[in-house]
């Protein structure tokens, strides 16, 4: 079934011009844009990857990451083929590296994919392991179903999205990349900085709930600027309360010679967001790590326990909105049921 895009305008010569992401891609006729996703037929635009499935799973959402979002709940996860970056270090790069129908996929539509998650039991849908931005199509019209039924939608995403598809989707929670700086972007993703920025900014103004990953690579973006970049924007931008993930690297893809990421380092960048006034501060992919837990801004105490993606609640008080510290009744930035 094609699908035509959103988001688009036709040009002369059957050209059209994309404008869901900051790429704004003039395809020709018969060409794909740069993710690969969305072709140009007979002057039009369609969305390639529309019920064509990559991947369908169901996890954790702390996997995502997302730690204060509906903790301890179940997503049915879903993606396509393509992407709108280059990343050398891209750890599924089989799927988002290649045309959703050129490699395997499964064919399912929204309805499909909402009642798979009513199925199992899955409190929300989550759009991920690819760019969900480049299979906006169907991640839409099945956001806007999902809510009929009760369920969230989460978006884990690079950020390179442009504002008016943003604003016109319906999602309650973002887990967005902040991978370095504009140099970064340039030479690891073939991408640019500030699009992501406004994207993060954007996504609050929009009661978005947010979190912000950094995946530290060493010898890329693990000096302390770079570091430091991310936490005062975070801190100044989006809030003090506001998740802000550092993530161990593992070589993958391009970036087969780097070495993991320094336990040491992941802890450096962690304390320094903490010396900065972040309230919560995570470090991941360390399985086992105090910094997956989430602790009291206020008095220290632990309240959400983590031993990879199966969590125990501490002392966290459920029954208010928000939820508090149950020993000194500090407010939580957590949002439940």
């Amino acid at each position: 079934m094609l699908k035509e895009a959103m988001f688009y305008e036709e040009l002369e010569d059957n050209k059209v011009r994309c404008n869901l992401c900051p790429r704004h891609c003039i395809i020709l006729e018969g060409k794909r844009g740069f993710c690969r996703a969305r072709k140009n037929i007979g002057g039009k635009l369609y969305a390639m990857g529309y019920g064509k499935l990559s991947s369908v799973a169901i996890d954790p959402i702390e996997k995502k990451p997302l730690f204060h979002f509906y903790p301890g709940s179940s997503v049915l996860s879903i993606a396509t083929g393509g992407c709108n970056f280059r990343c050398k270090h891209c750890q599924n790069w089989q799927i988002s590296q290649k045309a959703p129908d050129e490699i395997p996929y499964r064919e399912m539509y929204p309805e499909d994919i909402v009642n798979l998650a009513v199925e199992y039991n899955c409190e929300g849908i989550s759009y991920t392991y690819t760019e969900p931005t480049i299979f906006y199509e169907i991640m839409y019209d099945t956001a806007i179903l999902a809510r009929k039924h009760g369920l969230y939608n989460a978006m884990v995403t690079n950020g390179y999205i442009e504002e008016e598809p943003l604003k016109k989707l319906p999602v309650d929670a973002m887990n967005i990349d902040i991978k370095g700086n504009a140099e970064f972007y340039k030479k690891v993703c073939q991408g640019t900085l500030d699009p992501v920025l406004r994207t993060c900014v954007l996504a609050k103004k929009l009661g978005i709930h947010v979190e912000v990953t950094n995946l530290i690579i060493p010898g890329y973006n693990d000096n302390e600027d770079d570091i430091l970049y991310i936490i005062e924007f975070v801190k100044e931008r989006l809030g003090e309360e506001t998740p802000l993930h550092f993530t161990r690297f593992h070589p993958d893809y391009m970036l087969m010679d780097v070495p993991p990421t320094p336990v040491e380092i992941l802890e450096k960048a962690r304390n320094m967001a903490l010396e900065e006034g972040l309230k919560y501060v995570y470090i991941g992919n360390v399985p086992g790590h105090e910094g997956e837990h989430t602790y009291c801004p206020n008095c220290g105490a632990l309240l959400i326990r983590r031993d990879i993606y199966t969590i125990s609640i501490v002392n966290l008080d459920l029954l208010t909105k928000p939820p508090r510290c149950s020993l000194c009744g500090e407010k939580i930035d957590i949002i439940t049921k």
